[in-house]
């Protein structure tokens, strides 16, 4: 087992970029031990003042719609043609039951994972996605202070960590596929109205006409939404990680709108915006967490859950008899 670190050694070590203890602070910051966030919180204050300067890119897309091929391919064309730093993270809430498909996912980018400036961290399996979401919030900063210029920040379940995701990035970039069924395409109605961006995957082949097609139905169907406070108009695309194409149009979609918010204020109002969020949701997460340790609750829980189980008290009545045991 490695000796335990100093926050400097840790802060030290991140700073240089060096890949080992890059990983072992992020560890530290997905520990639930009180001890290793006490050390994680020192480490996190070392290395505030040294990020900010990544551009963030959240990913999500459709089951079937190729995100590992994708992200591999778009980090190739970033690493190889723009001398970008990459890193890939993950929030994945739904590995506690599937064992975590990150991991299979990062096997799958074989090139990418190889490469010495790109950096490929799974999600961990945990209980909750606020636990997940607010450890990747961390690991994005621990990458930024790394050096790492370029941060994706990929979904791996689906639902409610589009919307954390969404907090945590600068752009949202949605993929999806052409002539695929309403079942299929279900994720997109709660989550077109965040998206920054639309691209059309697997435009190759027989697949690229209908994906042309596609791609002018959305941007039709984008021009419905109102602008927003970015004054960004999403842009929709096609690709192909097959064949390469379409990468550089994705880019240019995100360097332009990274452009046209710094010049209008809206790209650093967002992550101040953003830091409040996380803030917020810090408290509410430390409450809870206190909430369920207290004594007096755990004393009654059982009692107390069986009578909701049972008909016998209402879940507000018996939150406002728990809520009163803390005074």
């Amino acid at each position: 087992m490695p000796k335990r670190l100093t926050p400097d050694e840790y802060a030290a070590g991140v700073l240089s970029g060096n890949r080992v203890l890059l990983s072992r602070a992020i560890t530290l910051v997905e520990s639930t031990l009180p001890s290793d966030q006490v050390l994680a919180h020192a480490v996190m204050e070392q290395v505030l003042p040294h990020v900010g300067k990544s551009v963030r890119v959240g990913i999500t897309g459709v089951p079937g719609v190729g995100k590992s091929t994708f992200i591999e391919a778009f980090g190739n064309y970033l690493l190889e043609q723009h001398g970008k730093k990459l890193a890939v993270l993950a929030i994945d809430p739904t590995s506690q039951r599937t064992g975590g498909s990150i991991l299979g996912d990062k096997t799958r980018m074989e090139t990418l994972s190889i490469h010495q400036n790109a950096y490929i961290r799974p999600s961990p399996a945990g209980k909750t996605l606020g636990g997940v979401a607010r450890s990747t919030r961390e690991s994005i900063l621990l990458c930024e202070a790394a050096g790492f210029d370029v941060i994706f920040v990929e979904t791996v379940g689906v639902g409610q960590s589009e919307t954390a995701v969404h907090e945590m990035v600068d752009f949202f970039l949605l993929l999806m596929l052409a002539g695929a069924g309403d079942e299929l395409q279900g994720i997109k109605k709660g989550i077109m109205e965040m998206a920054d961006a639309i691209a059309i995957t697997k435009a190759d082949g027989p697949n690229l006409t209908p994906a042309t097609s596609a791609q002018a139905e959305y941007q039709s169907a984008l021009h419905l939404f109102p602008l927003g406070a970015s004054k960004w108009s999403p842009k929709v695309t096609v690709c192909s990680a097959y064949e390469k194409s379409g990468l550089g149009d994705i880019w240019d979609s995100v360097t332009e709108y990274v452009q046209l918010t710094q010049q209008n204020g809206y790209f650093h109002q967002r992550r101040q915006e953003q830091n409040l969020h996380w803030l917020r949701h810090s408290i509410r997460q430390q409450l809870e967490e206190r909430f369920y340790q207290h004594p007096a609750v755990q004393a009654q829980w059982e009692t107390v859950a069986g009578q909701v189980t049972q008909g016998q008290k209402s879940p507000f009545a018996a939150a406002a008899e728990l809520f009163g045991l803390l005074s």
